[in-house]
């Protein structure tokens, strides 16, 4: 499909870069109004994630997938939540494993390429109830796993998975990760790794002698905490390994449903390369939409409590019925 024009006019006038537009929301946003029924699902492997539920009685479901570190209970995650639930839409708005508050129970953790506790929880969603129509919303890494399982499963998606919105997608990791070096970008850096930090000081308690973390004074670079850390960890040969698995731009020639990759020109920790316009130009079911404002997770409009990004993901989804 050709490229699609952007409609987002841009965030209020004292945002006025990617990082105020990435960090003003994050830190200062709040949404009003969502309620959560939690449920714990128990994975084939034994581990488990929590499952956030906003159950309407309808027949149709959201399922929404959160970023890096983050949790169903993130503003950009509840804000769709409401939007959705407003529409006629159930919520399940699951947490990765060990982002739900709790530690998980196995040694792995998540990362950007497993789409198979996605696949669980839409298997559980059908159990639970026969929905009619299942759509997925992702939001940074979450958007990610959207794209690789829409695209990994293409023709072979349960039926009643009908659309996927990806939002501010790192879908080519290795240069994503690139990005994340730059002093500029120095502030996500840190508050990313001292939370991974602190979960991996959990396992190594846990299971004693399975991580070296006398590696971390190695660690120079993102990618270096990818090469010692989050490959072995997640079963990646190296770091290498990792992105060329995990990143969703190599599955998605294999989509099949209408997708929707939002991703703003200025998106301080996305490379150009996470919005593949050579694919989009050439597929009849990926839609691409690179406004030239927004930041990362961001896209906050004047006097509307909700963001461009959540309006779009609801009216992407209702086009495309």
């Amino acid at each position: 499909m050709p490229l699609i024009q952007s409609s987002y006019a841009g965030p209020p006038a004292y945002q006025y870069n990617g990082h105020l537009q990435t960090i003003v929301p994050s830190l200062t946003r709040r949404v009003q109004g969502v309620t959560y029924e939690r449920e714990r699902l128990t994975l084939s492997d034994g581990d488990f994630v929590d499952a956030d539920w906003i159950d309407k009685g309808q027949r149709r479901l959201v399922v929404l997938t959160h970023g890096l570190e983050g949790d169903s209970h993130r503003q950009y995650i509840q804000g769709t939540a409401k939007l959705f639930a407003q529409h006629n839409y159930d919520v399940l708005a699951w947490n990765c494993r060990s982002c739900s508050g709790e530690m998980n129970r196995a040694f792995r953790l998540y990362n950007h390429g497993e789409i198979g506790d996605l696949g669980e929880v839409i298997g559980h969603a059908l159990k639970t109830k026969p929905y009619q129509e299942i759509v997925l919303v992702g939001y940074s890494m979450g958007g990610n796993i959207t794209l690789k399982y829409l695209g990994v499963h293409g023709k072979e998606l349960p039926d009643v998975v009908k659309r996927g919105v990806a939002i501010s997608s790192p879908t080519d990791l290795g240069s994503s990760a690139g990005l994340l070096d730059r002093a500029s970008n120095r502030f996500y850096r840190q508050r990313f790794m001292k939370k991974l930090i602190g979960k991996l000081r959990q396992k190594d308690s846990r299971f004693p002698g399975r991580l070296d973390l006398d590696k971390m004074r190695y660690v120079k670079k993102w990618r270096d905490f990818d090469e010692f850390f989050s490959a072995p960890i997640n079963n990646y040969r190296d770091a290498d390994d990792f992105y060329a698995q995990a990143s969703a731009v190599n599955y998605m020639s294999g989509i099949a449903v209408p997708a929707l990759l939002l991703n703003a020109q200025n998106d301080p920790l996305l490379s150009t390369e996470c919005s593949p316009a050579w694919l989009a130009e050439t597929h009849k079911s990926i839609f691409l939409e690179t406004p030239r404002t927004g930041g990362h997770v961001g896209f906050q409009v004047s006097r509307d409590e909700h963001t461009y990004s959540e309006r779009r993901a609801l009216s992407f989804v209702r086009e495309h019925i």
